[in-house]
């Protein structure tokens, strides 16, 4: 398979379903790489014979780097890649073979966007939309959470958990990852508030850089509160995606929205009702000497300080939306100075897309979370 075609859907039917090959464009570095080669046939059950290889399927705790090994059977769109799991062409899925033996798994997905992450990557398109990506992430035909990825150094986590009921018997976990303009429980008046606000064809380009499967602790130890940058990091918002994941404090919300997802059971987020600290910085003064953006900057800056002094720089929230049900109407939101606090309900089967107002002269950010 050339790198300009579509990675294989999955065959269907009594013969055998052959892996689609790799892709140099999915290594890690983006650049190129081996040529590509093909996967191992695997065949459905019911034809088996002794001739046929047997796949032996990845036993939690697994840690999935890599896009070459018979555990991942089935792909969609996907190019595998040896140092990352693959790079999504568009919307599309990963399929693993996991020993679950009736347990229940969590599931930890870790995306990124980066220099390669455009519309066409695989026809050797560079050209990137400006917009940020509003991506969902499903499993099992199921919603699990939303990611916000803005940028091309954006890095982004997803946690959720499967019931053994959710679980096939044998073992097969499909990982997907859709446009928010594709697909079924989505509702349309979410598509309608963040079309022109978000990149088409979201998906594009996407590294998926690593899957792993373990068995839920049997009890998980989180703080009450978080600062904004450990709220995206558990996964609880998603706000553009984390440049430096060890980075602390507030959160600067650029995009103008960010989400808030369903969480882990007994992790932070997930005990009834959530406080969102929302706050404002003023964009850095220009660096430039003697000119109008430095001069035009330095005005912005002095126009937030004042409002700040005058205790009117909170920012405000427009909307908040569930993403399967559409509109929440009206919200607990409390101005304290130049601090709004928002008040949500912890999201349990959909995420929550909030959206900000505009914020003149300044950039909205989230300062901390509570968990109530």
């Amino acid at each position: 398979m050339s790198s300009s075609e579509p990675a294989a859907h999955p065959t269907s039917g009594p013969g055998p379903a052959t892996l689609p090959a790799g892709d140099p464009a999915a290594h890690a570095t983006g650049g190129p790489g081996a040529p590509a080669t093909g996967g191992a046939p695997i065949r459905p059950a019911g034809s088996v014979s002794e001739l046929d290889p047997v796949v032996l399927p990845a036993i939690p705790p697994a840690h999935l780097t890599s896009g070459r090994v018979p555990t991942l059977q089935v792909t969609d769109r996907l190019h595998r890649g040896s140092q990352i799991v693959g790079r999504f062409e568009t919307s599309g899925l990963a399929g693993f073979k996991v020993a679950a033996q009736g347990r229940a798994l969590r599931v930890q997905v870790s995306l990124s966007a980066d220099d390669r992450s455009v519309s066409g990557w695989h026809t050797g398109r560079t050209e990137a939309s400006p917009l940020p990506r509003l991506v969902q992430i499903r499993s099992q035909g199921r919603l699990r959470q939303c990611v916000l990825l803005r940028g091309r150094k954006a890095h982004a986590r997803v946690a959720f958990d499967l019931s053994p009921e959710e679980i096939p018997d044998d073992g097969l976990i499909c990982v997907e990852a859709l446009d928010i303009t594709e697909g079924d429980g989505v509702c349309e008046e979410v598509r309608r508030a963040v079309a022109g606000r978000v990149a088409p064809d979201g998906v594009a380009g996407i590294r998926l850089d690593k899957v792993v499967f373990e068995e839920p602790p049997r009890s998980d130890y989180d703080p009450d509160t978080l600062d904004g940058s450990r709220c995206e990091l558990y996964s609880l918002i998603s706000a553009g995606g984390l440049a430096n994941v060890n980075r602390q404090g507030p959160r600067a919300l650029r995009s103008g929205m960010f989400l808030v997802n369903p969480v882990l059971k007994d992790r932070f987020g997930s005990s009834g009702r959530i406080t969102l600290r929302l706050g404002t910085k003023a964009e850095a003064v220009s660096v430039i000497p003697a000119t109008w953006r430095r001069v035009n900057s330095e005005l912005r800056w002095l126009r937030h300080a004042t409002r700040k002094l005058l205790h009117s720089a909170a920012p405000s929230v427009q909307r908040v939306l569930s993403v399967r049900d559409g509109d929440m109407g009206e919200v607990r939101q409390r101005v304290l100075g130049n601090i709004t606090e928002l008040e949500l309900p912890s999201p349990s089967g959909s995420p929550l897309l909030v959206l900000l107002a505009p914020c003149p002269d300044a950039v909205p950010t989230l300062e901390s979370g509570t968990s109530h």
